[in-house]
């Protein structure tokens, strides 16, 4: 993969470089693991949704609740 630059302010730099020596990365792979965490928080959030759309149709969530025991109560929301 071919190396690029982003300018940021140094500020930012500073807490980015820090971020990543406390977990024992470089900054490059430090922002490599930053970007697949966000993307995989942003295709949960989307799954997330889907689920609470499906759930919200009428008879699925009590087919849910009969065939796999149900949500623990606190996490049933208003779609």
């Amino acid at each position: 993969m071919e190396d690029t630059s982003v300018k940021i302010d140094t500020a930012t730099r500073d807490r980015f470089k820090a971020l990543a020596a406390e977990r024992g990365l470089t900054m490059r792979d430090y922002l490599a693991e930053l970007a697949e965490k966000e993307e995989h928080a942003k295709l949960l959030d989307s799954a997330t949704a889907a689920f609470r759309r499906a759930i919200a149709e009428p008879g699925v969530a009590e087919a849910f609740d009969r065939d796999f025991g149900g949500l623990p109560q606190n996490t049933r929301r208003a779609a």
